[in-house]
């Protein structure tokens, strides 16, 4: 495995872009980052030759895009059908389902959840890109979970613990 190979450095970049994502505490942001991510992951596991992992990640870019403007469980329905289609037309082995889940469990996020819903969800899709991306040898993907992993908690955390949140339920210490 080349660490600068094509396919690593087009990792590299996803990286970038998916650590970006999940700095974001504004939902619109969050999606918009991800939308990019998931396209350079595309190519970077098309580059790796991970077929479902490359199909998966071009959905679940095409479906982060639309989820910044549309909220529909309908849509969320029609884009986890492309998945399983995806991974009954691509996935050789159990393996190939890993992006497939994760792509499926994102586009139920996206769709039909916000905030800290949305963003536990997007983490169970984390950890399974995660499995993904150690299993076909995806440096940048690999780091990226990872990292997308503690980033998001964080970003939990900071939401949970934001004055307005707290002012807006009536807890203590919102004035802080």
């Amino acid at each position: 495995m080349e660490l600068f190979s094509m396919a690593q450095c087009v990792g590299y970049g996803a990286f970038v872009l998916g650590v970006t994502a999940f700095f974001q505490k504004i939902d619109h942001r969050l999606k918009f980052f991800n939308a990019a991510e998931c396209l350079a992951y595309a190519v970077h596991f098309m580059l790796l030759g991970n077929f479902p992992g490359a199909a998966s990640a071009l959905i679940s870019s095409v479906r982060s895009f639309l989820a910044i403007k549309i909220r529909s469980p309908l849509l969320a329905v029609v884009i986890i059908g492309l998945n399983v289609a995806v991974g009954l037309t691509l996935a050789k082995n159990w393996v190939g389902w890993f992006p497939v889940g994760a792509s499926s469990m994102a586009t139920l996020a996206v769709f039909t959840m916000r905030g800290i819903p949305m963003r536990l969800a997007l983490l169970v899709s984390t950890f399974l890109w995660l499995a993904n991306n150690i299993i076909c040898g995806s440096i940048g993907g690999t780091l990226l979970e990872t990292v997308i992993a503690i980033v998001n908690g964080s970003t939990m955390f900071r939401i949970l613990r934001s004055p307005e949140r707290r002012l807006s339920r009536g807890l203590p210490g919102a004035e802080d």
